[in-house]
């Protein structure tokens, strides 16, 4: 990628947060970022299954296809947690860019595609990769076309459920969709500095809530 940023910030010493990217050669790439169930050791142990599985299904099982990547990715998660009778999983979204086609899937988490200080969202299906009570479904992905200097942000929900503020309210995300639009024409490396000021000054002597990931690429 042109820019790279990469905000990750664990709540404890390790992370129910994980980023994921491989490179299938120079036109050809896939990135994926995670939010799963619990932080800290039990949270971290998750992150290890994410990106293992990711490994497995991408890597080593060629799977390109970001919503057959998610449903194989479930049924893996699924059968692991069903050995010790646990429910846990994660939301997560994937990126597949191919020369300048995005396709995207995402399981409760979405994308932010910002092209000319204007951000679009991509939602992602209303799902996790994981056990689901109310039932599940095939999980689904959207093609767009790119732009030179598109940039995509994929991240968990840690960085707009942080309280702080006058009124120690939750930062949300209309907050940071207006942030990111704000300093949208800044190289990634200076808006990853005012995102991490604005999230200290926002947290001020609150304690960190959850774990916060936010990754950023420019096309």
């Amino acid at each position: 990628f042109e820019e790279v940023l990469i905000l990750y910030r664990p709540r404890d010493i390790v992370s129910g947060d994980f980023y994921w990217a491989y490179a299938i050669n120079k036109d050809e790439r896939i990135v994926a970022v995670g939010d799963c169930t619990g932080h800290g050791v039990p949270g971290a142990m998750m992150s290890m299954l994410g990106t293992a599985f990711l490994n497995e299904i991408v890597v080593d099982g060629g799977e390109r296809r970001p919503e057959m990547i998610l449903n194989k990715l479930r049924d893996a998660v699924k059968k692991a947690m069903s050995k010790g009778g646990r429910k846990d999983g994660m939301d997560i979204s994937i990126c597949h860019i191919k020369n300048d086609l995005l396709t995207f899937a995402g399981a409760n988490l979405p994308l932010y595609l910002l092209r000319n200080s204007e951000l679009i969202e991509i939602k992602g299906d209303k799902q996790p990769a994981g056990e689901q009570p109310a039932g599940e479904h095939p999980f689904e992905s959207k093609e767009l076309p790119l732009q030179k200097n598109d940039i995509l942000f994929l991240f968990s929900d840690g960085y707009a459920d942080q309280f702080g503020g006058p009124k120690g309210k939750k930062f949300k995300y209309k907050a940071f969709r207006d942030k990111l639009v704000e300093i949208s024409q800044l190289s990634l490396k200076e808006q990853l500095t005012v995102i991490e000021r604005e999230f200290d000054r926002w947290k001020g002597d609150l304690e960190q809530v959850d774990d916060v990931c936010v990754v950023g690429v420019r096309i």
